[in-house]
């Protein structure tokens, strides 16, 4: 679909500075794939999937660029026909997840620990703030006055600070070989392999632990990839079986994900014991990651105050609006946190027209 590329961006540019004189309050949203992650949305609907298309993309230059609105699953598709991938794995939850709403999420898939979050990826931006402006910053890592790399900025951010209009991604090759390996492990001794391989040289590109059972990808060159195997060894996953574990795992439809309990995102140094935390508990990222799906007696107290204890933070990814409510989604930000948060907030939106709430009330 052909956009009028001047025109779009001039009615976006009309409409925020009329928001904006107003004090109207807009939520930002592509396809809506991550509604649920963050407190709840309000503002009337802006939606951003008009703004569509790949702007350039250079294999031998590893950079592609693409509009807000972009389906997620058209940019990996060209990726891939070039042998090309986004590396950190972002998840889609659901079929038209937009490149915008993936960079705005923050999220990253089960490549994380190997190769690097969502942030690290992103070279530059072209955003529309508070006031309409139209602002671009990278793509050879830009920053502003005070100090800030705005364009990683942007990622994580839930469209609290600005329209993404536009975002530079680095990507890389697809691995030429990969193996998935399996280990029947109680969690403490998963943990403790994990953070013994993760000191030595060896392809693993994604890990996870649940149910007593460790999953080992490992990626890279044909040769490596066959001696790690035999150095490690374990159960070989059929390559088929090994695509849809991970494709479950990074688009939350394994089985751990099932149910209405309420879901914790833990995010804890990978040295950390296993949790003393009622309900189950699937492991990532080298045991960086812990998934806990409790009950209602689990209360955030109890989730934040062991995850604080051992240097990390815990985020109510999923649950209903009361307990999003009642304990919010994300940690309280320590008050030198706050006010940076706060000085982000008034310098790219001074009315506070995007997404208002989204993160934290005060913001």
């Amino acid at each position: 679909m052909s956009i009028n590329v001047n025109s779009c961006l001039e009615r976006w540019t009309d409409r925020l500075q009329a928001a904006s004189a107003d004090r109207t309050r807009l939520c930002l949203r592509g396809s809506g794939s991550k509604d649920f992650y963050g407190q709840s949305l309000t503002g009337e609907l802006f939606d951003t999937r008009e703004y569509s298309g790949i702007v350039a993309y250079e294999p031998t230059e590893l950079v592609v660029t693409a509009r807000c609105g972009t389906p997620l699953a058209e940019l990996e598709e060209a990726l891939a026909e070039k042998g090309q991938s986004l590396s950190f794995e972002p998840p889609h939850f659901g079929t038209g997840a937009t490149v915008g709403g993936c960079v705005a999420s923050g999220l990253s898939g089960p490549r994380r620990a190997q190769a690097g979050a969502l942030r690290d990826f992103v070279l530059g931006v072209k955003i529309l703030n508070g006031q309409g402006e139209l602002l671009s910053f990278g793509g050879q890592v830009m920053k502003n006055v005070a100090g800030y790399d705005v364009s990683r900025l942007m990622a994580g951010s839930l469209g609290t600070l600005g329209l993404i209009v536009e975002v530079s991604l680095k990507v890389l090759p697809v691995a030429v070989a990969e193996r998935t390996l399996l280990f029947e492990l109680a969690q403490d001794k998963a943990l403790d392999l994990l953070n013994r391989w993760g000191g030595q040289p060896l392809p693993i590109s994604a890990s996870a632990w649940g149910d007593n059972i460790l999953h080992i990808r490992l990626s890279g060159a044909t040769a490596a990839v066959s001696s790690a195997s035999r150095t490690l060894g374990g159960q070989m996953l059929a390559a088929d079986e090994a695509t849809a574990f991970w494709l479950s795992l990074r688009e939350q439809r394994h089985a751990f994900f099932d149910g209405e309990a309420q879901l914790w995102r833990i995010s804890i140094p990978s040295t950390s014991p296993a949790l003393d935390l009622p309900g189950a508990q699937l492991v990532e990222w080298g045991g960086a990651l812990r998934w806990l799906r409790g009950g209602a007696s689990l209360t955030d107290q109890a989730v934040r105050q062991v995850a604080e204890q051992v240097g990390g933070h815990a985020t109510l990814f999923r649950a209903d609006e009361t307990k999003k409510a009642e304990f919010g989604v994300f940690q309280p930000l320590a008050a030198p946190l706050a006010r940076i948060q706060k000085n982000l907030k008034q310098a790219f939106d001074p009315q506070g027209i995007f997404n208002p709430g989204r993160m934290y009330s005060e913001f």
